[in-house]
């Protein structure tokens, strides 16, 4: 049995890409999942991927995450963009004619202008309805993959995380919480005394690495990554500066904690640091870049069924490829090439 922990990404509708990766994973008997941490999109995969793991083994995980997704497919809210049904040929032109479309413009303007705070008593997140049905009591249970929930806190710009009993819909909702949409999520902190803000986790955490480095847990973290790393081109327009920002922004917090697993790797293999004194992860990455550089932010925002469909068959897609060439790796060796990245 080879035991691995997932870090899951944030990025929206782009998160149907995990579904897809999560599915295929779950085809392979001898792959567990001892660990979960999860920002934003991947903190409502790794929730439903959990719940439904403990109530009905694999199939009861492939059946929730079906459902979960079904769900956001179905919210029909203007700050989320899904006015627009999908009868576009390829997703690269359907992302294209949402950025230039009117309605999108306006929606995105309006965001920079509008506070999510003018919607008044009338304001509901509408992923809400959707959170609150997962099945707490085995989203927190201490059977079954550890998980953690990553979120940024509004008044300290500090990462959070909830895990255990802290799980709630609040801290799911406030994972994925982008302060320019949703009205900051308050949830009182047992530390502190004091009800703390929250924002959404990529700006500190997408995902967190760091809960994954515990004894209990195996070496190795699989990173499914919906953000690109590398654009070749240089962004010229408007549309694709605020894109590539958004991109960079997210993908911050993941560089800097790859980066720091690449220095102690480095001062193990010197003996700079006696072996066992720190953690030698094991680092995979399960990617789509050549899909996701072809999208953009508008995709993230529009939970069609098409684009989620297509986006979880990429995603199945993207994790055979990692199980037919690197599952041997598993428990063996990384699989990233870390000084490369950071040359």
């Amino acid at each position: 049995m080879k035991r691995i922990n997932l870090a899951l990404q944030g990025g929206g509708a782009h998160g149907a890409f995990t579904w897809g990766v999560l599915d295929r994973l779950l085809d392979e008997d001898d792959i567990e999942i001892a660990g979960i941490s999860g920002t934003s999109a991947g903190a409502l995969n790794g929730a439903a991927f959990k719940a439904g793991m403990l109530e009905g083994g694999r199939e009861g995980a492939r059946e929730n995450l079906d459902w979960l997704w079904r769900s956001v497919g179905a919210i029909n809210d203007l700050r989320m963009a899904s006015w627009m049904t999908a009868l576009m040929p390829s997703l690269s032109q359907i992302s294209r004619s949402i950025e230039y479309s009117l309605p999108f413009s306006f929606i995105d303007s309006a965001s920079r202008i509008f506070s999510p705070y003018n919607y008044g008593p009338f304001y509901r997140n509408p992923l809400e309805r959707i959170v609150e049905q997962f099945s707490y009591d085995k989203v927190c249970a201490h059977e079954g993959p550890a998980f953690f929930v990553c979120a940024t806190n509004v008044r300290n710009g500090k990462i959070k995380i909830f895990e255990g009993d802290q799980i709630s819909t609040q801290a799911i909702l406030a994972s994925a919480c982008l302060p320019t949409l949703f009205q900051a999520v308050e949830i009182h902190d047992p530390d502190t005394d004091q009800v703390e803000a929250y924002w959404d986790g990529g700006y500190t955490g997408n995902p967190a690495l760091f809960p994954l480095f515990t004894a209990e847990l195996p070496d190795d973290i699989v990173i499914v990554n919906i953000n690109p790393l590398e654009r070749s081109d240089v962004p010229k327009t408007a549309q694709e500066i605020q894109n590539r920002i958004n991109e960079i922004s997210f993908n911050s917090s993941l560089l800097r904690e790859l980066r720091a697993i690449n220095f102690v790797k480095r001062l193990l293999d010197e003996g700079s640091l006696k072996p066992g004194s720190m953690e030698d992860v094991l680092v995979h990455m399960i990617a789509d870049d050549d899909l996701m550089n072809m999208l953009s932010v508008a995709t993230k925002l529009v939970p069609s069924p098409y684009v989620l469909s297509e986006l979880k068959q990429a995603g199945q897609q993207a994790a055979d490829r990692f199980i037919a060439a690197h599952k041997d790796s598993l428990n063996v060796e990384s699989t990233i090439d870390l000084p490369a990245m950071f040359n």
